[in-house]
C-alpha cells in the first residue's frame, strides 16, 4: 500500500459504530470516518433514514451496516454489539453520540422531560458503553488502539438557563469519559468527550418551551451555527491520531458563541 493511499484512507481496517446516526452530527460523522476507510455501522431507532444513510455511504464506496436500535433498550443494544461483530469485525471505533435536548423552567416541573433526557444522555450512553467496550478492549490488544468518543456539550461546562437537566446529563457525559479513560487507557482505549457549542440539529426541533426557542431563535441571528460536519470532521481527527495521542476532550464553538 502506497503512502498516498494510506493518507487518503486513515482509517482502513477499522470498524466503526455510530449512535444516534438518523440525522445531525451522527449522519455527518458515520459518512466521514466511512470516506476516511472505516466500516461503519449505524445505529437508531428511524430505520428508513438509516437505509438511506447506508446507500449513500456505500454509492461513494463505503461499508455500512444500517441498525434500527433504541439505545435504551439493553437487550437490543447488546443484539446489536454481536451482529456487528459477525458482520463487519470487532469494534475499535465507538461514536457515543444518541441524545435528546429538552430544556425548559425547572418550575415548571416537566418531570417527564427531565426522565427522557436522563434515561437516553445517561442510561442509553452507558448501555451502549458496556455492549461495545469489551470489543473495544479486545480491538486494542489486536491493533494497538481503539477509541471511544462520546458527545457531550458546551453545556456541561458553561451556565445556561433552562437547561439544568440537559447540562446536568452532559456534565455526566464529560466527567465519566475523564474517569473512565483512566480506567481504559491503560488498556489502549482512547476516551474522549466532544464538547460542541450550538449546532443546527433536529434537536432544537424539539424544544417545547417558547422562551427557549426563542433565545435560541435569537441566536442564530446572531451567529453561524456550527454544522453536523464540522463536529464530524473533528470526530474523525480525534480517531485518526496515532495510537499515543488521546485528546480527552475537544470544545469545538462557533467563533462567534462567547460562551
Amino acid at each position: 500500500m502506497t503512502s498516498s493511499i494510506r493518507n487518503a484512507a486513515p482509517l482502513a481496517g477499522r470498524v466503526a459504530v455510530v449512535t444516534g446516526a438518523s440525522s445531525g452530527i451522527g449522519a455527518a460523522t458515520a459518512k466521514r470516518l466511512a470516506a476516511s476507510g472505516a466500516k461503519v455501522a449505524v445505529l437508531a431507532r428511524r430505520a428508513d433514514r438509516l437505509d438511506d444513510l447506508v446507500d449513500e455511504i456505500r454509492r461513494d464506496g463505503g461499508t455500512a451496516l444500517a441498525l434500527a436500535v433504541d439505545v435504551t433498550d439493553a437487550a437490543a443494544v447488546h443484539a446489536a454489539a454481536e451482529r456487528v461483530a459477525e458482520e463487519l469485525g470487532t469494534v475499535d471505533v465507538l461514536f457515543n453520540n444518541a441524545g435528546v435536548m429538552l430544556p425548559g423552567p425547572v418550575d415548571d416541573v416537566p418531570a417527564d422531560q427531565w426522565q427522557q433526557q436522563i434515561d437516553l444522555n445517561i442510561t442509553g450512553l452507558m448501555t451502549t458503553i458496556g455492549a461495545f467496550v469489551p470489543q473495544l478492549v479486545k480491538s486494542a490488544a489486536d491493533k494497538g488502539v481503539a477509541d471511544l468518543v462520546n458527545t457531550s456539550s458546551i453545556a456541561a461546562q458553561n451556565i445556561f438557563p433552562n437547561f439544568a437537566v440537559y447540562s446536568g446529563t452532559k456534565a455526566f457525559v464529560t466527567h465519566m469519559s475523564r474517569t473512565l479513560r483512566a480506567e481504559l487507557g491503560a488498556k489502549d482505549v482512547r476516551v474522549s468527550a466532544i464538547e460542541p457549542g450550538i449546532v443546527e440539529t433536529e434537536l432544537q426541533g424539539h424544544v417545547t418551551d417558547a422562551g427557549v426557542q426563542e433565545w435560541l431563535d435569537g441566536t442564530r441571528a446572531q451567529m453561524d451555527w456550527l454544522a453536523p460536519a464540522d463536529v464530524a470532521e473533528a470526530v474523525n481527527f480525534l480517531v485518526s491520531q496515532p495510537a499515543r495521542v488521546n485528546l480527552q476532550q475537544l470544545t469545538i464553538m462557533p467563533t462567534r458563541q462567547a460562551s
